[in-house]
């Protein structure tokens, strides 16, 4: 067979490897799914070497003895390694949610009195568990305004382990400069021993690898909800960390001791499905995203559009320098933000309420639904659901409109999609009482 490296990596999502330590499935055209719990054992000594060999480098030298779903499985086992040629990182570790990838490099890179420095929008259930459960174990976060990376130097500690950040930012669309928020890193860990070195954490689950690729402009560490555009379709949770091969030993102790492990029809699902169509699917609907964009930053009753393939998007050029495909093509992505015209903040919430009730009620095409990354668009109100976890006053002095409205881009036509919102646009009163 020829170097699988030759061939593009949008391919390489659909044919994989071929050959795996984890399973020898080359005559499958697909490869199968297995639902073993647990695994039989031909001797004592057998079942020992397993145990001997899990979490250490020999593992992945070898064929992996398989012992129990929660050590590891064949279905995990490929699915990460088709998510590390996606990121382009050394490997990769499955979780059962994205939530659990996140709490697992979080509880893998920090000790008690250590310090993070994160964006100061973040996905609520994020927030909750940087200021919310973290500092139980002694363990606090500074929010800082990391679209100005220059920001971030003055809020470095000594006891600092830890910069993250998502961009997009979920729900806002800004992004965060991976590269120059990298090279401060950089500098600061030049002058620190190595127990005492920062990692630079990101959260690609609004780009995508198909979009970005934060590895190759400096971060330590990718996270993902494998629920969202990964998986694609809304039928299977499951979450990621790529990084390199020096912390995999420390994230499979982690999986195993904590318990967030994947289901294996999980896996193969995003093995299966989600991974092969990925490309496919986003460059659909980030076509389609450009321009529900530009219909909706045209619409009279719509106050602002938040997207970054629209030359009025603030971080435009920044936009078109990181967000890039395998083939080095612009990639803004599949996610809008917008706001509907009102004279106060109070009048632009309640427009937004009635506009997505009249989606729920009377749309075909959009869904009112938590959740991103469908093959269905889905529309949601991250105030008061997605980000509900964050008090109002937060979310008001960290740039979460209560009128903000999130949209994500399925696969159906945009002239259907534009249609229902044309109807739910006129349907909606001039102004709402308050």
């Amino acid at each position: 067979m020829p170097g699988r490296r030759r061939y593009q990596v949008p391919s390489q999502l659909i044919h994989g490897k071929f050959h795996s330590k984890a399973w020898d499935y080359s005559h499958h055209v697909v490869p199968p799914i297995s639902t073993s719990t647990t695994f039989r054992l031909d001797s004592t000594y057998r079942g020992a070497e397993g145990f001997q060999h899990f979490a250490r480098e020999e593992y992945l030298r070898e064929k992996p003895i398989y012992i129990y779903d929660r050590l590891g499985e064949p279905n995990k086992e490929l699915l990460e390694e088709h998510l590390a040629i996606a990121e382009g990182g050394e490997t990769a570790i499955t979780f059962a949610t994205g939530m659990a990838a996140i709490s697992a490099i979080l509880g893998v890179l920090l000790r008690q009195g250590q310090h993070i420095v994160a964006h100061k929008t973040l996905y609520g259930c994020t927030h909750s568990l940087l200021y919310n459960w973290l500092p139980r174990y002694g363990i606090h976060t500074t929010p800082v305004d990391l679209t100005h990376p220059e920001a971030l130097e003055p809020n470095l500690r000594p006891e600092t382990r830890v910069v993250y950040f998502e961009t997009p930012v979920n729900p806002t669309l800004e992004l965060i400069d991976i590269q120059a928020v990298a090279k401060i890193v950089s500098h600061s860990n030049a002058h620190r021993s190595p127990q005492e070195r920062i990692y630079v954490v990101v959260d690609n689950t609004f780009a995508t690898p198909y979009c970005q690729r934060p590895l190759e402009l400096g971060a330590d560490f990718v996270v993902h909800s494998l629920t969202k555009n990964i998986g694609g379709f809304g039928t299977d949770m499951g979450g990621a960390v790529i990084c390199p091969w020096s912390f995999r030993d420390d994230l499979l102790l982690y999986r195993k001791d904590f318990g967030g492990a994947l289901s294996p029809r999980s896996a193969w699902s995003i093995l299966a499905y989600g991974l092969p169509s990925l490309a496919v699917r986003v460059e659909r609907e980030q076509q389609t995203a450009q321009i529900v964009a530009e219909y909706l930053s045209q619409h009279p009753r719509v106050a602002r559009v938040v997207y970054p393939g629209l030359p009025s998007f603030p971080q435009y050029e920044l936009a078109q320098r990181q967000m890039r495909d395998y083939r080095g093509r612009f990639a803004p992505g599949t996610i809008l933000f917008f706001e509907l015209a009102g004279a106060t903040a109070a009048e632009r919430q309640l427009l937004a309420s009635a506009f997505m009730n009249y989606i729920a009620k009377h749309a075909y095409t959009i869904t009112l639904a938590v959740s991103l990354g469908n093959v269905r668009t889905l529309i949601e109100h991250p105030s008061s659901m997605t980000h509900a976890a964050i008090p109002p006053e937060v979310q008001e002095s960290i740039g979460i409109p209560a009128g903000g409205i999130r949209l994500s881009i399925g696969l159906e036509e945009p002239e259907d999609l534009i249609r229902d919102l044309e109807a739910a646009l006129s349907a909606i009163p001039e102004t709402v009482p308050s």
